[in-house]
């Protein structure tokens, strides 16, 4: 299953966020199966808001198990995740077959 995951930061945030984010970048490094694309949400000024994630998991019991070990919310810097059900069908140019 595919999951579009947008987490917002609390406001504030953005110092912890970057003193989190080594954390953050090591454990994504670890997930590089299950990451289909991810980025810093910005604001208009270009500084980093939040995160957006496309991933995809067996199940959305393996997504939260991985959420819940997220450094970015152990270290309560994302205040608010939405999360959609994903179809991605073309990525990086390239039809994936899914549709």
């Amino acid at each position: 299953m595919q999951f579009l995951i947008k987490a917002y930061d609390g406001k504030g945030m953005l110092d912890k966020r970057m003193q989190v984010r080594p954390k953050h970048l090591e454990g994504m490094s670890k997930l590089n199966d299950h990451i289909i694309c991810a980025g810093g949400l910005l604001d208009d000024e270009g500084k980093m808001q939040g995160s957006a994630l496309i991933m995809e998991f067996d199940s959305r019991k393996e997504l939260d198990d991985y959420l819940a070990n997220e450094p970015y919310v152990l270290a309560k810097v994302w205040d608010k995740i939405e999360v959609d059900n994903n179809n991605v069908v073309i990525a990086n140019g390239v039809k994936d077959g899914k549709q």
